[in-house]
């Protein structure tokens, strides 16, 4: 008998694991990808940089996937309140995989956060990738100060983003209202700020490296920040190349003729956004380490800025009858196992941590598990899917359809970008329709 498989999401965590179902299955599975938008592909289309296009060109592999016989997109779906519920896949499906990803920002938890011009991560790199929950955010940049808060790829992307001149984004797919709008940006001092030090970034070397090599930016970090450099020879290989772009960066004077500075700041966490109606300043506690853990020394700085992007990770969204990890921002599982035929997978299952290809071992982990968990039955699987969204006035997207759209993009692209992307579902629909 043929398992029914339903998979929500469809990142890298869930095309990940219907290529894994498929491989332990052969012919005998059916996958439905669902997505509650008409495009596929997740954070690869709306949250890796769009000035890194060989990342995203692992949607290859997920469209191999995406065109077996047994695997079917199904775009423009929404689980949870307003449309279909898990209890409903569950009755339509042998398994149901959650492959939500973690859209949402985890919150700064502190006084002000709520004020206009905080922004999360998620909101602002959603903004530049044109996904169509955050085309409206409308960013602060009549400033002249941003203060990215974290220590990781997210926060030096959002920096080099806000510090890039529009001409640096060719072969991009970077939005053009973004381009636009950053094009008559006054942003000229960008502070990108870590409570603990050098030694404890989560930056890798080429994020790091591109800092330096920016048209009208120059980094610049303190050298006082650094442990002595005989430690470096401790850290493992990455680190020890991050640590060594920033030890040089330290040792060089900023370029007079560049009017961006974007200064590494260490040794400080955000206690207080400040201001009047809207963000004036970022209130900070000095830290040091101990143990290897921050420590907050009592000594306060104010940092004079028009807007705060706050970068210290995602939460997944919860959905209705499905235990959730309010602390963690997940699903409450075991090994990705959440109930009687219900899992989760990728970040939804473990937090945002790792990368892209983290995914692909995960994916093949709980393909494993619902292996040993299920035995395939009678249940409908897609064509109940199908009639079910018909009684409910679902416009079901299929990957022929999203091609469609694909091409669509391509075709109105501006000069040297590789697409230009549809902001609105409404244009993504008309599309699909085409």
């Amino acid at each position: 008998m043929t398992l029914q498989l339903a998979i929500v999401g469809s990142g890298p965590a869930g095309y990940y694991t219907a290529e894994a179902a498929q491989k332990l299955n052969g012919g005998d599975v059916r996958i439905d990808i669902i997505d509650r938008l008409p495009t596929p592909f997740g954070l690869i289309r709306a949250g890796v940089a769009p000035d890194h296009q060989s990342i995203k060109a692992v949607s290859r592999r997920y469209e191999k996937t995406a065109l077996s016989d047994n695997v079917r997109f199904v775009g423009n779906v929404p689980v949870g309140d307003g449309g279909i519920s898990v209890d409903e896949l569950l009755g339509l499906y042998d398994a149901v995989v959650l492959a939500t990803g973690a859209p949402t920002d985890r919150p700064l938890g502190i006084p002000g956060e709520d004020l206009p011009g905080v922004l999360g991560s998620a909101a602002f790199v959603g903004w530049y990738n044109g996904h169509p929950d955050f085309v409206d955010l409308a960013p602060p940049l009549g400033s002249d100060a941003v203060v990215v808060i974290g220590n990781g790829n997210v926060a030096i992307d959002c920096a080099r983003i806000l510090a890039k001149l529009p001409e640096e984004f060719e072969g991009a797919d970077i939005v053009q209202h973004a381009v636009d709008a950053l094009g008559t940006s006054q942003v000229k001092l960008i502070r990108i700020v870590g409570r603990r030090g050098p030694h404890q970034v989560s930056f890798t070397p080429k994020e790091v490296g591109e800092m330096g090599e920016l048209a009208r930016a120059s980094p610049v970090v303190d050298p006082a920040a650094f442990p002595p450099v005989e430690e470096d020879e401790a850290l493992e290989p990455g680190l020890r190349k991050v640590v060594a772009t920033l030890r040089a960066f330290a040792a060089t004077a900023p370029d007079p003729d560049k009017p961006v500075r974007v200064y590494f700041d260490y040794f400080l966490r955000p206690v207080e956004v400040l201001g009047e109606g809207r963000v004036e300043a970022l209130r900070l506690e000095r830290t040091r380490l101990v143990e290897g853990r921050a420590e907050g020394t009592g000594e306060m700085i104010d940092i004079p800025c028009g807007m705060v992007v706050s970068c210290i990770g995602y939460r997944t969204l919860p959905i209705s009858g499905v235990p959730y990890d309010d602390r963690g921002g997940r699903f409450v599982n075991q090994d990705g196992r959440i109930a009687p035929g219900l899992y989760c997978v990728g970040w939804a299952r473990r937090g945002p941590t790792g990368t892209i290809g983290t995914n692909r071992p995960d994916g093949f982990a709980i393909a494993d598990l619902i292996a040993s968990d299920i035995t395939p039955s009678d249940k409908a699987g897609r064509t109940g899917l199908d009639a079910l969204a018909a009684e409910k006035g679902i416009d079901i997207v299929t990957f022929r359809e999203w091609q469609k759209i694909d091409a669509a993009e391509v075709a109105r692209a501006r000069g040297g970008a590789p697409r230009e992307k549809f902001v609105v579902v409404d244009d993504m629909m008309t599309a699909a329709r085409s």
